[in-house]
């Protein structure tokens, strides 16, 4: 075999395994399976002499796998790999151009919809591809701008899985891999965002669009994947500025109402866990110098791991004070204490307590809520007993930098 065939064979493999491990490509073959009525869907690698199928989902029997070819030649994708435009129709013997083209005669094809993949880099993959051997009433219009919709999807989580395997590949192979993962981390965090805001936007306009009602739950739940992937990031960014020296940047205002952010973050997260209950009693001064969406950061992790951990059947408590000129904020939850060998542990990061039940996240939100109360000069600790309850506390000085 020649070297400019062995690399083609060794780019083509290396597409279908990168596509293989996106858990999203099945829910989207499924969503364009529904969305188009027609009973097979793909999607393609397809270079100037090969079309690969990548992953399929094949209700006709068309007999296809991962990972075979069809002849280039015979498929309409190779005409979209030239003009890059998607092509969609659901009649082809009644078609003005389709009734007399090779491709749904070779296969006998009917309905049919393809449209370009593009990686993040703009460099034209392949394709997303329905087809069916009976006709499909389709909406050409609407149906192409799902499709690439869902294309430019599968392009945004093909970029995030070659940013985690570069990642551990680096982790590897360096001599030194504490800095060099924090360094990593600190770079991969901020280039993440870009194809994860273009996933969740993605999302969001296919939740807008009139779909399947299995459609549009599946699109629903991409965006909900795409908000955690998004917090997520912004844990690791924190943690990487924390651990680099820098720290975790604060803006302080010259007068702020912590009063006033504390009533957000409790109704917020009521809000968002309405079997919960959350009790509030905050007596503090209304000027004070805080970063009020770093302090908002702070309680929301302090409450959301107090309602992961506590007794939901008991109130979780906010008190707020002054006390030996300082602001003392405290979050109380009742439900099994923890010990003093783990309390020791709690702001450590990415450490997480044995557990029967699986938590979410990176084990990064106590610690990150350390370096904000650090960043603030201040500190937070904790106590747990039966009777008390577990109860983090917060001590911010008056006036202090």
């Amino acid at each position: 075999m020649s070297h400019a065939r062995q690399m083609l064979q060794t780019d083509i493999e290396a597409s279908v395994e990168a596509i293989s491990r996106l858990s999203v490509v099945p829910r989207i073959l499924d969503a364009v399976v529904r969305a188009t009525g027609m009973r097979f869907a793909a999607v393609a690698r397809v270079t100037e002499n090969r079309w690969t199928a990548c992953a399929v989902r094949d209700d006709l029997g068309f007999g296809l796998k991962p990972g075979e070819d069809l002849v280039l030649e015979t498929t309409i994708c190779n005409d979209i790999r030239s003009h890059r435009q998607p092509v969609v129709f659901g009649h082809a013997s009644a078609h003005a151009v389709y009734s007399q083209h090779h491709t749904p005669k070779y296969y006998g094809l009917e309905s049919y919809a393809s449209v370009p993949i593009y990686t993040v880099e703009g460099d034209f993959f392949g394709t997303l591809c329905a087809i069916d051997s009976r006709p499909s009433v389709v909406d050409e219009e609407q149906l192409a701008s799902a499709m690439i919709l869902y294309g430019e999807l599968i392009a945004s989580q093909m970029a995030l899985e070659g940013r985690v395997e570069y990642a551990e590949r680096a982790l590897r192979t360096s001599m030194d891999e504490g800095v060099l993962r924090e360094q990593f981390l600190a770079v991969v965090g901020h280039d993440l965002r870009s194809p994860l805001q273009a996933a969740g936007m993605a999302a969001e306009t296919l939740s807008d669009m009139e779909l399947p009602p299995r459609a549009g739950r599946l699109a629903k739940v991409i965006t909900a994947s795409t908000k955690r992937m998004a917090d997520l990031i912004d844990d690791i960014m924190d943690f990487a500025r924390a651990r680099l020296a820098s720290g975790i940047p604060v803006a302080r205002l010259d007068q702020g109402d912590l009063a006033a952010v504390i009533g957000r973050v409790v109704t917020e997260v009521s809000a968002a866990h309405p079997t919960a209950t959350i009790v509030s009693d905050v007596d503090v001064p209304g000027e004070l110098r805080f970063d009020p969406v770093r302090l908002q950061q702070l309680l929301a992790n302090l409450l959301n791991n107090a309602i992961v951990h506590g007794d939901r059947r008991r109130a979780i408590r906010v008190d707020g004070r002054l006390e030996d000129n300082s602001v003392v904020l405290a979050v109380t939850n009742f439900g099994t204490p923890i010990d003093q060998a783990t309390q020791v542990m709690l702001f450590q990061p990415f450490y997480r307590p044995e557990s029967a039940t699986p938590r979410p996240g990176l084990g990064l939100g106590l610690y990150i809520a350390s370096e904000i109360a650090r960043a603030h000069g201040g500190t937070l600790t904790v106590c747990s007993s039966t009777e008390d309850g577990t109860c983090f506390t917060l001590r911010l000085p008056l006036g202090g930098d």
